[in-house]
């Protein structure tokens, strides 16, 4: 599979170039191909970005009201989509910092493109007052793309972007935002104001269940925000959070038993988790697997993988099996030696089993 950098080749710089010499004619193509098609094999996905915002900044007007209207044009035309929309985000924010109004208007016009949830974070950094101003009329934007910006571009952990610090300090601006936004006809703005909750649950889990239960009593598209939104609460057993979602946590479940096997694999085998879990009263419960992983200074904090949300009945256990996979992925290297899987109820572990992992390659 095609790295996400390669979005970005010679090709993609020939492409945007001739979509904005149709809005501009004046647009220098030798010398954009020569400044933006230059240069990038070497570099990273956002270093790629970084490389043809500027060359943009080099070959559009230096007069950025100027350059604003040719990219406005330049969007009449369908085929400036996709990522090859995200380097003129990056111009915007890199020249138009101190332009915020012809900078927001471009920003909301080129989000239908590629979000432009990134190239906003310095304007609500810098002009918090005028770019909180766009963000409340853009709740009403009849484009779901520009409403989801307003969710996603507040975000305060946003992931590949800069943390919005004084936005994790106190979310009450967002949250006035998130407010219009949260039972949204649109489920791709839905699922942004979800993420956005379980950001703000990560600092402020109190303040994110008090915000939870409020919309839960205004929903019309049921709970799945709410779900979602404190899905990192739910995995830590916040009983604020269970609660609220009909989660029984003082009710006492039994892990009757529990089996992994094999208990000795090569990196890149799996195992199969199997659990029988027993009540004495009727109890709802989440339902997940904990895998502590082997590291470089010995075994590491539980990763928590999602089972099942099951109502367990007293003369009915129930039997969860689960496959679990150790190979290597990009944010994870598996490493040789004693890991651990465990299940998780309602947000207390019951009880877990180790496995031994060995290194079938050469040395």
């Amino acid at each position: 599979m095609a790295a996400f950098k390669d979005e970005f080749s010679p090709t993609t710089v020939a492409d945007l170039g001739a979509e904005i010499a149709a809005a501009w004619p004046q647009f220098p193509i030798e010398r954009w191909q020569q400044t933006a098609g230059v240069g990038l094999e070497p570099l990273e996905l956002y270093e790629r970005v970084a490389h043809i915002a500027e060359a943009l900044a080099k070959c559009l007007p230096d007069d950025f009201h100027e350059a604003a209207k040719i990219l406005h044009r330049s969007l009449e035309s369908p085929k400036l989509t996709g990522w090859i929309a995200l380097p003129c985000g990056q111009f915007v924010a890199n020249v138009g910092i101190d332009e915020p109004t012809t900078a927001l208007s471009l920003l909301a016009a080129l989000t239908p493109r590629f979000s432009s949830e990134a190239p906003i974070r310095p304007f609500i950094e810098r002009h918090t007052e005028l770019t909180f101003r766009y963000l409340n009329e853009w709740t009403t934007d009849p484009d779901e793309h520009v409403r989801r910006l307003v969710s996603e571009g507040t975000r305060p952990r946003l992931p590949w972007a800069p943390q919005l610090r004084f936005l994790m300090e106190d979310p009450t601006p967002a949250i006035v935002l998130l407010d219009s936004l949260f039972d949204d006809e649109s489920e791709y703005v839905r699922r942004s104001v979800a993420n956005h909750l379980n950001d703000i649950s990560k600092d402020h889990p109190d303040i994110a269940i008090e915000c939870a239960q409020r919309w839960l009593e205004q929903s019309t598209h049921g709970d799945w925000v709410i779900r979602h939104g404190l899905r990192t609460l739910i995995k830590r057993g916040d009983p604020g959070a269970l609660a609220l979602l009909g989660f029984q946590t003082a009710n006492e479940v039994v892990l009757e038993s529990i089996t992994v096997e094999p208990d000795a694999i090569n990196i890149g085998d799996e195992v199969t988790l199997t659990a029988q879990l027993a009540v004495k009263e009727s109890t709802r419960a989440v339902v997940d697997y904990v895998v502590h992983y082997q590291g470089a200074r010995g075994i590491r904090a539980g990763k928590v993988f999602k089972l099942t949300n099951r109502t367990i009945k007293p003369d009915a256990p129930i039997t969860i099996t689960k496959r679990h996979r150790f190979k290597h992925v990009s944010i994870r290297q598996i490493r040789p030696g004693r890991h651990r899987l465990e299940i998780q109820v309602n947000g207390k572990v019951l009880g877990g089993r180790d496995i031994e992992i060995t290194d079938p390659s050469p040395l």
